[in-house]
């Protein structure tokens, strides 16, 4: 009897599932969107119940339209939308109010009141991470001050926090299990990345009670069963990390130095910097990459936060196109933005910068300009963010990059790739199957009831589809960098501080 791992992808607007054979290809994959909700400006919620539903539906839906049975699923795997909080009643269940998205900047004078009282270097140092609203700790803090009751809760045991993965496991075993993995636990700015404990201090700084806090675990362990509500016979869940963590497994950057940037909602860089962790001088995030066997792995991240949400933007709110993938097609009708630059700061600036304040701004207008020149701009927007980060990481590490792995649902347009290779003048390699994000969940979950032997047997599945030089001339790529960072300049003297 043939058997499969099953990867549950809890996205930030969608929830996937995706079945995998031994050799590492997709046997069946479904994928269900839910609501994005904004009840104020600067504010993202999610409904937990909503993402448990939808993820729950699409691993049903691939069971049935593969054929097979529970006792055919040698181990699930998570991955998830990391920093996004919520908090549930033990008893039942019932989430306290609907989760506050990474994305959220509700929390912003939260953080700026911490920097103003010096604790940026206390928390870098202890979790890897910078004060910003974008991770869980601030949210946490919120939802206690802001919730009738619930920090008297919290302190009496009785409510549980959780990031995504926590969440679908608890729904996953019946409330049997609150579990969170590494990855994601240094997401929290909680947990302190050195010692890999949650670190009294923090959580001192922050308000928060121990006794909400979930276990941490290793990346790839089996944690717990699936409930008989899930399936009808017991499947070990077997691994889980932060989306951005499983996309470097599953693009096998398993060597320091190797860097893999992922274009999703967000555009995120990490690059395996080994089993050290490498606190950043030029603000970029230290975090854990992944921990199997007592063995972890450390990471540098770059993080931008609008990326792909920047098509979404284009397509949903302006509506010249249709479809995303038609964004390249107009694109292509010209030769270059004409002289337009997009800012893509819908929701602020993430690393290098970390300025929640700028918001999204379009230069150099005029009457020439057209659809497809603005279409260039946000696709050029993209690319020169993620070429900010290569820059700070190319300066932190001291060590040059042969080739960065992309993944995610934009890195199949051609257009981006090319220009986001003349831009780092890095060669740019995208492998044959881009969603490695549930792969490495796959990936994960296999490790640990040994459905793979090791990471050189996975190593042999990613394959390479296509690669892209740097082809522009140098003193181009140099004045377009020039106009980007003018064009950065003015955005971020927009807004009052």
């Amino acid at each position: 009897m043939e058997k499969f791992i099953l990867a549950l992808d809890q996205g930030t607007t969608s929830s996937r599932a995706v079945l995998y054979t031994h050799d590492g290809t997709v046997k069946a994959m479904a994928q269900k969107p839910f609501r994005q909700l904004f009840p104020f400006p600067g504010w993202v919620e999610h409904d937990p119940n909503e993402i448990w539903s939808s993820q729950a539906a699409v691993a049903a839906e691939i069971m049935a339209h593969a054929g097979i049975s529970s006792n055919q699923i040698a181990a699930i795997g998570i991955t998830n939308q990391r920093e996004t909080t919520l908090l549930w009643e033990r008893k039942t269940g019932k989430p306290l109010m609907n989760a506050i998205v990474w994305q959220d900047r509700r929390t912003t004078e939260i953080c700026q009141k911490m920097k103003n009282e010096g604790l940026e270097h206390i928390v870098q140092q202890k979790t890897g991470l910078l004060l910003d609203p974008y991770f869980s700790a601030s949210k946490i803090n919120w939802m206690l001050e802001n919730t009738p009751g619930a920090r008297e809760q919290a302190q009496r045991g009785e409510i549980a926090f959780g990031t995504i993965d926590t969440w679908l496991v608890w729904k996953l075993t019946g409330g049997r299990a609150h579990v969170t993995d590494a990855t994601n636990a240094s997401r929290t700015m909680l947990l302190n990345i050195h010692t890999q404990e949650w670190d009294e201090e923090l959580l001192k700084i922050w308000k928060i009670p121990r006794e909400i806090l979930p276990k941490v675990c290793s990346s790839s362990e089996i944690y717990a069963e699936a409930s008989d509500a899930f399936a009808s016979t017991p499947i070990p869940i077997g691994g889980i990390a932060g989306d951005q963590q499983a996309a470097l497994f599953g693009q096998a950057c398993f060597k320091s130095g190797m860097v893999k940037t992922t274009y999703g909602t967000g555009c995120f860089m990490l690059m395996n910097t080994g089993n050290k962790p490498f606190i950043s001088k030029n603000k970029l995030l230290t975090t854990i990459a992944y921990k199997i066997d007592g063995n972890t792995q450390y990471a540098l991240e770059g993080s931008v936060f609008i990326g792909g949400a920047a098509v979404q933007w284009f397509r949903d709110n302006l509506g010249v196109i249709k479809t995303s993938s038609e964004i390249e097609t107009l694109a292509s009708t010209v030769p270059d933005t004409g002289g337009v630059y997009f800012v893509p700061a819908l929701t602020g600036l993430g690393a290098p910068y970390w300025d929640p304040y700028t918001r999204g701004t379009i230069f150099g207008l005029t009457r020439g300009t057209t659809s497809a020149h603005l279409a260039r701009a946000v696709l050029e927007g993209i690319a020169h963010q993620v070429a900010d980060v290569l820059l700070a990481m190319q300066s932190d590490a001291l060590m040059k990059i042969e080739q960065i792995r992309v993944d995610g649902g934009a890195a199949v347009d051609n257009l981006l790739m090319q220009f986001q290779a003349d831009v780092l003048s890095v060669p740019t390699v995208r492998p044959r199957i881009t969603e490695t994000t549930a792969m490495g969940a796959a990936f994960l979950a296999g490790l640990a009831v040994k459905f793979w032997k090791d990471e050189k047997e996975i190593s042999d599945y990613w394959k390479v589809d296509r690669e892209f030089k740097p082809q522009m001339p140098r003193e181009k790529v140099e004045a377009l960098r020039l106009k980007w960072k003018k064009a950065i300049g003015c955005a971020r003297a927009w807004e009052e501080r």
